[in-house]
């Protein structure tokens, strides 16, 4: 049985065949394996022609939502994947295919076998996740980085010089929408406070920037995104925790 996507996760989706009733749909990371989108999970509305909102060839980004593996059967949505998350995962596929176009380069100019180059994939995903990631601290740190990988010589000497060219590692910025509110007659000082009181994660930027009672706007930069996922999460803990002490009433939005 081929690989299967999981519950709730971001796949990128091309339409292959539209039907009244939804259309089937080609997972690029899995294949091309099937998958169904049915015509209630394309949009958060009534539609009355799918053709409206879908044409073939179209690319989406779309949720897992239900999984039948002895069917092998595949259901995702358009509707429950929100603007940030599309425009998350497009970057991340971009990055993939862009750190992919790179190593063939390494390769090409190492004379790798195929061995080799797969010896060293397998070395640089395992130490540092995926080779996106690799090529950018590689970058940073040149040979230090994968003095240790068993990496062919001649590749290793490709990877750091392309890494060192072509790399420029941008910084990541995540925002979410915060709603704070109190029902206390000194409810807004005890919002001001408590908005006050938000400090910025180690090795992180933080924005507040107030929307209107009672929204404020959360940005906070971040070195890499799972860096700064990480650094957002753990904030939005602090937050919630300081809320419940002062008898605050908080709720959090993405920001589209």
């Amino acid at each position: 049985m081929a690989k299967m996507p999981e519950i709730n996760e971001l796949v990128l989706a091309k339409v292959k065949k539209i039907l009244p009733y939804g259309a089937f749909c080609a997972l690029d990371e899995y294949g091309g394996q099937e998958a169904f989108l049915h015509i209630s999970e394309v949009a958060p509305r009534w539609i009355k022609n799918i053709h409206e909102f879908l044409h073939e060839g179209q690319s989406l980004v779309c949720k897992v939502y239900r999984l039948t593996p002895e069917k092998n059967q595949i259901d995702v949505s358009l509707k429950r994947v929100t603007t940030s998350e599309a425009n998350r995962k497009v970057k991340v596929a971009r990055q993939e295919k862009r750190s992919q176009k790179l190593f063939d380069v390494c390769i090409k100019q190492a004379k790798s076998t195929t061995l080799q180059a797969e010896e060293a994939r397998q070395a640089l995903e395992k130490k540092y996740g995926d080779l996106m990631e690799a090529f950018e601290i590689i970058s940073e740190e040149g040979e230090e980085a994968i003095k240790d990988l068993g990496i062919e010589k001649g590749l290793a000497k490709a990877i750091v010089e392309i890494a060192q060219k072509s790399i420029k590692k941008s910084k990541a910025v995540l925002r979410k929408i915060l709603q704070i509110a109190s029902y206390s007659p000194v409810g807004i000082e005890a919002v001001k406070k408590a908005v006050l009181s938000i400090k910025a994660p180690a090795e992180c930027e933080l924005d507040i920037h107030y929307l209107g009672a009672p929204r404020y706007q959360i940005t906070l930069t971040a070195k890499d995104f799972k860096e700064g996922q990480k650094a957002f999460d753990k904030l939005a803990k602090s937050i919630e925790q300081k809320a419940k002490k002062e008898d605050l009433l908080i709720a959090w939005e993405e920001d589209e």
